[in-house]
Formats: structure tokens, C-alpha cells, sequence
């Protein structure tokens, strides 16, 4: 698995974070790891972007963008708007392509979810995971409305044959609700895919060295962590 796209269910579900676990976890198991982020909306020139902080959380990784865009919109709308050339599924695959030459993992995180749209003609995360042929990591909230979302993701990833490595719960409450404890069991149900983690809600707020540390106990072993998937439906099923 020299590359993996990580996309989600969403906007604000945990996805740069997650990337930022997946990161730290490679790292810690030997592996040298690049982060792309395909396109970065609502950054100017010179603020920092989601690679970038999949990089002060994770370590030592190599951040890069294919492209950023100043409004925070889908990335077509907000390259059209600045004027700006779009990002294609070409550009993603080939950056993509190029880090894997120098790395043994690259992690190309999507903008929003699997089918936001890069450019006039439609072009999506979905085409780029198709012309590089990796593997999709689904990254998903824990609570009411999870379900759709994510089985609507699922079953477009099988329709363009594509392979759903699993879904990770981005931000998991300290005290779930009652509907978030039974999507612990029903999420790999309508994804067809395993639960591969689950990231404790602020996680993004640890000291790099803290996430750094813990990293691995959010992830199941798929991902280089140590995260039991029957455990912890155990310990937070109704």
C-alpha cells in the first residue's frame, strides 16, 4: 500500500486529523511517509494548510499541495472564482506518483468529501484514487447521519471499482449518545468495509509529542496501530 487516499464523509468529520494519525503511526513503525493534500481551499499564500499540520502533529513527514485556492469552496468553485488553473486528477495522480518514488507511504487527503469536484469538467478525489489505483480510507462522524453518508461513499467507491480499505470515526465524544454507540456496530455493516479506528474527540489539540505518542492506539493494526475494533465495540455498544 505505497499510497493510500484518505477522503470523507464530509467537511469537519476529522480528516486532516485522521490523516495526521495514520502519519504518525507509519512513522512510528519505521516508515517514511509524504502527506499530499490534493487541493487546499480558504488558505492565502504563506498561512499554513492541512498538510502542513498533518505535518506538526505526525513529524517528520513530507508535506506538499497540488494546489491552493483563498476562499473556502469546493476547489473548482474556488479556482474559478480566483481565477486560478483547477486542479485535475492528472495533477493529484502524478504528485501523487512522484512522492511514492521517495516514500514509502504517501497519504493524498481529499477536500471535503469523495465526489467535491477539482474542475469544470467534473473531475474528483474518486478519479485520481482510479488512476493511481489505491486504496480508499473513509473517514466518517460518529453520530445521526453517519450511516447514509458513509454507505453513500461506500457504494460509490464499489461502483467505480474501487477498493474501501475501511472507515475510521474521526472524532469520537467523550460521553457518545446512544446513536453514535450503535453506529460502532452498523457503520462496517453499511460500509462493507471494517472499522479500522476511531479518534478521540480534541485529539487535534494534543501536544505533537502526545499525539505522536497515542497515535497508534487509535488505529487498528491494518493502519500500523494496535487499536482493537472488538474491544472498543465491547466497551461503547448499547
Amino acid at each position: 500500500m505505497p499510497i493510500l487516499v484518505i477522503t470523507g464523509t464530509g467537511t469537519e468529520v476529522g480528516k486532516t486529523v485522521t490523516t495526521a494519525a495514520v502519519a504518525a503511526a507509519a512513522l512510528a513503525a519505521g516508515r517514511s511517509v509524504a502527506v499530499l493534500k490534493a487541493a487546499q481551499t480558504g488558505v492565502r499564500p504563506g498561512e499554513r494548510g492541512d498538510a502542513d499540520e498533518v505535518a506538526r502533529l505526525a513529524g517528520a513527514v513530507t508535506a506538499a499541495e497540488v494546489a491552493r485556492f483563498p476562499e473556502p469552496l469546493a476547489p473548482g468553485t474556488a479556482a474559478r472564482r480566483a481565477g486560478l488553473a483547477p486542479v485535475r486528477p492528472q495533477d493529484v495522480a502524478e504528485a501523487a506518483a512522484k512522492l511514492a518514488a521517495e516514500h514509502e507511504l504517501v497519504l493524498v487527503e481529499g477536500a471535503g468529501g469523495l465526489l467535491v469536484r477539482f474542475d469544470a469538467a467534473g473531475g474528483t478525489l474518486a478519479d485520481a484514487a482510479r488512476l493511481l489505483n489505491a486504496p480508499v480510507l473513509v473517514v466518517a462522524s460518529a453520530g445521526l447521519g453517519t450511516l447514509n453518508t458513509t454507505e453513500l461513499t461506500a457504494r460509490e467507491l464499489r461502483g467505480r471499482e474501487l477498493e474501501l480499505l475501511g472507515v475510521v470515526i474521526g472524532s469520537w465524544p467523550d460521553s457518545p449518545d446512544l446513536a453514535s454507540r450503535c453506529n460502532v456496530a452498523d457503520l462496517p455493516e453499511v460500509a462493507g468495509a471494517p472499522l479500522l479506528g476511531a479518534l478521540p474527540a480534541g485529539a487535534g489539540t494534543l501536544s505533537p509529542a502526545d499525539f505522536r505518542a497515542v497515535a497508534p492506539s487509535w488505529l487498528s493494526p491494518r493502519l500500523d496501530g494496535n487499536w482493537d475494533a472488538e474491544a472498543f465495540r465491547g466497551r461503547e455498544a448499547p
